[in-house]
């Protein structure tokens, strides 16, 4: 679970997603680049929180769209990256470097 913050209401917005801690930094990879409401928000205040283990972390967002995404997904959980290689349009990698 991701939770960023709306960029026009300043309320919580949580949004399901997939992906992995590698050396205390979450990454994963949002199916439809920057047309994702929460990739949207992400530019607009970069401050999210990460639900791990049943545990909100507190992090910041980098997006990252120099990085092969497809290649990343692998690395990734693979159910998760299955169904995001098959429904995306717009693939985009994201780091969330945690406090």
């Amino acid at each position: 679970m991701l939770e960023t913050t709306g960029r026009k209401s300043g309320q919580p917005r949580r949004t399901a997603v997939g992906g992995r801690v590698v050396d205390n930094q979450f990454w994963m990879v949002s199916e439809h680049g920057d047309h994702s409401d929460f990739v949207r928000n992400i530019k607009a205040n970069p401050a999210v929180r990460v639900r791990l283990n049943g545990q909100w972390r507190n992090g910041t967002a980098h997006l990252l769209p120099d990085d092969d995404a497809v290649q990343r997904l692998a690395s990734l959980p693979r159910l998760n990256s299955v169904v995001v290689r098959a429904m995306g349009t717009d693939l985009l990698t994201l780091r969330v470097d945690l406090d």
